[in-house]
């Protein structure tokens, strides 16, 4: 057994099989569909094409963090056991969760002074957070020690790149990341916005593709660019998609066929109903290791 947890939160965006085969721990955000609450589970709750379906007849989504009182009675089981933790949480600039995971750890590190508990923002989302716990259990297999696991998630959490596309503006332009003029001009046009996650954790529009096909091999294209090997790639790469997977899939085989050397096929996951219920149905997400982000 090992001396530490490694653990994150279900937005992370991987399935429950995943996480249990590679012993990593998680704790859940939650959602409300039209006023009833929900935990954010992997789709135990409620099945991810049921959640998507509803948001597409109009149904209305929130989300809210996990507080401090939960992340305490979370950390404190592994503490009780005599384990110490790392925990990465969803990023601060998608949501402020790491902030209650800290007062949670400060708390009980006076009740349990001979216990680590290390926090790291994981400056990521969806099954790219995942891709890079995926690394960390990695390191943590390969018999690394907490703290050199926690430096090395500091010093390679921007290698993890994300990339995705939307081909329903519907949500966004909900969320306000996508103005209602534009999002009209959009839908006109065919437009399909392709955003990443940039060096403080955000989320951020950065071109405007004209049809669906040809954001499925931009995004391929921005891939090669970002990383430095380029088409000898040899990393691990994950999609997570909201109820698009042919999309998805598309994708995933111009990848397979672009980069060979691929650490096994592409893993193609659902976004969960947290960042789901913000970008609705019709996105797909790419994730792989890559040139450090910046701005």
């Amino acid at each position: 057994m090992s001396e530490y947890i490694i653990s994150c939160c279900s937005t992370a965006d991987l399935s429950e099989k995943h996480f249990h085969r590679r012993s990593i721990s998680y704790i859940c955000f939650h959602y409300e569909l039209n006023g009833v609450q929900y935990l954010d589970d992997l789709g135990r709750s409620m099945p991810f094409d049921q959640f998507y379906a509803a948001m597409t007849e109009g149904a209305d989504t929130r989300t809210s963090q996990i507080n401090v009182a939960e992340y305490s009675h979370y950390f404190e089981s592994f503490l009780k056991e005599g384990k110490d933790i790392l925990h990465l949480s969803l990023s601060s600039g998608i949501s402020g969760s790491i902030n209650s995971a800290m007062v949670a750890r400060d708390t009980l590190l006076e009740q349990y002074p001979d216990r680590q508990i290390y926090i790291v923002d994981s400056l990521a989302a969806s099954s790219g957070y995942g891709l890079l716990m995926d690394r960390l259990a990695d390191l943590r297999d390969e018999g690394l020690g907490l703290e050199e696991v926690y430096e090395w998630a500091l010093s390679n959490r921007l290698k993890l790149n994300h990339w995705f596309f939307s081909t329903d503006l519907t949500f966004y332009i909900k969320g306000g990341r996508i103005s209602k003029a534009s999002g009209f001009i959009g839908g006109m046009l065919n437009i399909c916005p392709l955003l990443n996650v940039n060096h403080l954790g955000q989320l951020i529009p950065r071109y405007k593709i004209r049809t669906k096909r040809k954001v499925i091999h931009t995004v391929v294209d921005k891939m090669e660019e970002c990383i430095k090997e380029g088409r000898d790639y040899s990393g691990k790469c994950y999609i997570s998609h909201s109820a698009c997977y042919e999309d998805a899939r598309a994708v995933a085989d111009l990848i397979e066929e672009r980069f060979p050397k691929l650490d096994g096929k592409v893993l193609i996951n659902s976004i969960g109903t947290t960042i789901g219920s913000h970008t609705g149905p019709g996105t797909v997400a790419v994730f792989f290791w890559g040139r450090e982000r910046v701005d």
